[in-house]
């Protein structure tokens, strides 16, 4: 294509994508970005991973792109960022905390001194709990607020503005330069975790991340109010912080479209969750004594989204009693074959969350269609909280976890390239967390199994790098803003 022609055309649709930002005047976008020259013939293939879903799987042949590899897109350096790490091109309403905008199409989080900001962001940042791993601490940094220092810097090196649920926030937070954060807390695991002691649930099959009795979120617990209340009272803490992007609730609940079912049978008709799953299916079928078998699978998929929405009412209220001020980020959706494709779920949660957040597992990259999806049926912008792949050159069993596994560090990523640029490219999402910091000590055995002896790591056990990972991932984080104006010129 003549390079003139081809600017011009780069131009007219920056011309419409700012006419989609009438609804705040004060949004400028900044000069497109011109490849210098028309796509160089030689612009390399995509990547062939070789990757499979876990260490007993096939192995399989899967294409990753990387910004060097983008028909079209010359990789270059983002524009200057605020002190959140909000690319400064724009003057935005500035209202202290952060928040979410669409502008001509996009999905945005705008800092709390009004720039843009996408979450390039890394879950778990803690330094591990097993004695060796606070041993090698101490003998690499000298203290818990160093590590934070020097490792919050090097994220910062590496293109991360922002770090994910279970992090060390308390230490993060005393630093003189510190990050975005989140904060997670667990009224419905710690619930479960009374059930589970009261032995009330005995004759309970127990299943999920958390173990649910029956695999059913039990929100309607007499006992679940009080545990929204404790729980999420301590979020008063950080009302006041500009730091703090917002708040998750809980992780992984099974929002599955059997409740119904478990609800009506596995519960006698004396318990709490029998009867006000037949008071919704009477109310539903407009009769008294509706039975199970009249249920279609619409109607079991509007009861779990039921079940959501008196979950959300709860803490959403409570969320606003203790901070008005920061984001509700939702409860990490996670299964495929249920609530990322139950629209009633999504419908509801959009009424309550601010962001929705994804645990994306399964799948090799995002789903173009199913992400749209999760937009269009929620009306909301989504975060990806947890994702990531082991390596098998990590010396790791990395028989555990729900990552792929690929053959190296590079490969990691490559994955992690692709990933997020099939997020970038749909405009519905506002953030990635990669899942984790840190591997954990294989020899802790007191580790969740599940995260016990994988590679998810951007950092061994004992703090050493994992380079080939980290040096793809700030290619990629570097040219974050530049890709949303090239996808956004499509």
């Amino acid at each position: 294509m003549n390079k003139s022609l081809k600017y011009l055309l780069l131009i007219a649709a920056a011309a419409l994508l700012a006419a989609g930002c009438a609804e705040d005047k004060t949004y400028a976008l900044p000069e497109v970005y011109p490849s210098g020259g028309d796509t160089p013939s030689d612009v390399e293939p995509p990547h062939q991973v070789r990757a499979r879903k876990n260490k007993t799987s096939a192995w399989g042949d899967y294409l990753a792109y990387t910004v060097d590899r983008i028909h079209g897109f010359t990789p270059g350096e983002d524009p200057a960022t605020d002190k959140y790490g909000g690319w400064k091109v724009s003057s935005l309403q500035a209202t202290g905390f952060f928040r979410t905008q669409q502008i001509g199409g996009r999905w945005w989080m705008i800092t709390p001194e009004g720039n843009l900001y996408i979450c390039k962001g890394v879950a778990v940042f803690s330094a591990g709990g097993s004695d060796r791993q606070q041993a090698k601490l101490l003998e690499k940094f000298g203290s818990t607020s160093e590590w934070a220092r020097q490792e919050t810097s090097m994220l910062k090196a590496r293109g991360f503005n922002g770090l994910g649920a279970w992090s060390n926030v308390s230490t993060v937070r005393k630093l003189t330069e510190p990050m975005p954060y989140t904060v997670i807390v667990s009224p419905m695991g710690k619930l479960n975790s009374y059930i589970k002691s009261s032995g009330e649930e005995a004759d309970a099959s127990w299943s999920g991340w958390e173990g649910y009795p029956n695999d059913f979120a039990m929100v309607f617990h007499p006992k679940f109010d009080e545990y929204v209340e404790s729980e999420i009272k301590t979020i008063s803490a950080y009302k006041d912080d500009p730091y703090c992007i917002g708040y998750f609730t809980d992780n992984e609940i099974p929002w599955k479209d059997y409740a119904l079912d478990r609800c009506l049978e596995k519960w006698p008709a004396t318990h709490i969750n029998h009867q006000k799953a037949q008071e919704w299916l009477d109310q539903r079928k407009g009769k008294v004594g509706a039975k199970l078998s009249e249920a279609t699978a619409a109607d079991r998929r509007a009861f779990i989204a039921y079940c959501l929405e008196v979950y959300l009412e709860k803490v959403t209220k409570a969320i606003k009693k203790y901070d008005p001020n920061h984001l509700y980020l939702g409860c990490r959706f996670n299964q495929w074959n249920y609530e990322l494709v139950n629209d009633e779920m999504f419908k509801t949660a959009g009424k309550y969350m601010d962001i929705l957040s994804i645990n994306h597992y399964q799948k090799w990259e995002p789903d173009a269609q199913a992400v749209q999806n999760w937009g269009a049926w929620s009306g909301k912008p989504f975060f990806v909280t947890e994702f990531y792949t082991k390596g098998e050159d990590s010396e790791l069993p990395n028989t555990t976890g729900a990552g792929w596994n690929v053959r190296t560090q590079a490969e990691r990523g490559y994955f992690y390239q692709n990933f997020a640029l099939k997020l970038i490219e749909s405009k519905v999402c506002v953030g990635w967390h990669w899942f984790t910091y840190q591997d954990n000590d294989p020899e802790n055995l007191n580790t969740d199994p599940s995260n016990r002896d994988s590679n998810k790591g951007m950092v061994t056990w004992d703090f050493q790098y994992y380079s080939p990972l980290l040096d793809n991932m700030e290619e990629l984080n570097g040219n974050v803003y530049q890709l949303t104006r090239f996808y956004d010129a499509q």
